[in-house]
């Protein structure tokens, strides 16, 4: 099979790779579209320490089952996403459905010793395929990935009926926090991005924008719930800011690995601080399922697609230039 490989940071090459054969309770996926999430730019230049070279990336996947190994009862032919969490299925937060936050857990993508999504196909654990609602576009399965992030950061905030939200960071996750907090009954959602291109994308799924400069000017009133889903010292402080007391901030954006907060706007107005890391396995199969019924919707989320041959080049276009409005995705169902 073809694989995107990293071999160093700021290079990536198409290589031959054995095709993998399903095991016990095993299934390969053939792979249509992988998407290009943050984390992995940010591993192709090496930025956050979480990629290593030598490895194949990618967990914003869709595509269809291949073959499956015994004990497996799902259908060959069907399409299916990959819920990319890998963990021990005993410790308590694996009992407790949590197993995101799994202290042995591994992400497919992440973990340098498993071939991942930028490749024709994928081996995976069948506990993990999840299929995709019948007459889905089969790409839009590509996005249930980084939607499920979003609606688990709207979780973690308990966002719901006349809530006031504000999203800092109007890139793909933000644009997902956005959909879930309307999809949980957010009485007004404001997004702060800078980038005017992000922006028009934002309002046109009818969320309003401001520039970040201008947030604290142009809300009505303090956001009952923040989410950050850029993660750097400034978004953190605006987020603080912009709350009012007893407000939840949610950070689910990884900018930085390290945050200089200023404590007493958290301890004395009584904010929660509020961490949020992928997603629950319910709310992945939830999202797919959502996902299935919103083509019209999910459709601008997808700013490119381009071959597995231009694939290295989009990932240096976008290092040098900046991010795309939303999702790139790269196709392994087209020659090019």
């Amino acid at each position: 099979m073809r694989a995107l490989v990293l071999d160093d940071f700021w290079n990536l090459t198409v290589e031959q790779r054995p095709d993998p054969v399903p095991g016990p309770g095993e299934v390969v996926l053939r792979i249509a579209a992988t998407g290009i999430c943050g984390s992995d730019l940010h591993g192709f230049t090496g930025d956050n320490g979480r990629r290593q070279p030598g490895q194949v990336m990618g967990h914003e996947t869709a595509g269809t089952v291949e073959s499956v190994g015994a004990g497996v009862d799902l259908a060959v032919g069907t399409p299916a996403t990959a819920y990319p969490v890998l963990a021990c299925g005993e410790c308590a937060a694996c009992r407790g459905g949590r197993s995101q936050i799994c202290a042995r857990r591994t992400v497919i993508g992440v973990d340098p010793h498993r071939s991942a999504a930028f490749a024709d196909r994928l081996l995976l654990p069948a506990a993990n395929v999840v299929p995709l609602p019948a007459g889905m576009p089969l790409p839009h399965g590509a996005l249930v990935e980084p939607l499920a992030v979003g609606y688990h950061a709207a979780c973690r905030g308990s966002v719901g009926a006349g809530d006031r939200v504000l999203v800092l960071g109007g890139g793909p996750i933000g644009q997902a926090v956005a959909l879930a907090a309307k999809r949980l009954g957010a009485a007004w959602i404001v997004v702060t991005e800078p980038d005017p291109g992000r922006r028009t994308l934002v309002d046109a799924l009818g969320v309003a924008t401001v520039e970040p400069d201008g947030a604290l000017d142009t809300l009505d009133a303090p956001a009952s719930v923040a989410i950050d889903a850029v993660g750097v010292d400034a978004t953190v402080a605006e987020a603080l800011a912009a709350t009012e007391p007893g407000a939840r901030v949610v950070l689910v954006g990884m900018g930085a690995p390290r945050l200089d907060l200023a404590a007493y706007p958290i301890s004395t107005a009584e904010r929660s601080l509020i961490g949020s890391f992928c997603y629950t396995a319910e709310e992945f199969a939830a999202t797919a399922a959502w996902a299935g019924t919103v083509p019209e919707l999910l459709a601008p989320l997808i700013s490119a697609q381009v071959p597995l041959a231009e694939a290295a080049d989009a990932f240096t276009r976008l290092a040098r230039d900046g991010s795309a409005a939303s999702k790139i995705l790269v196709r392994f169902d087209e020659e090019g």
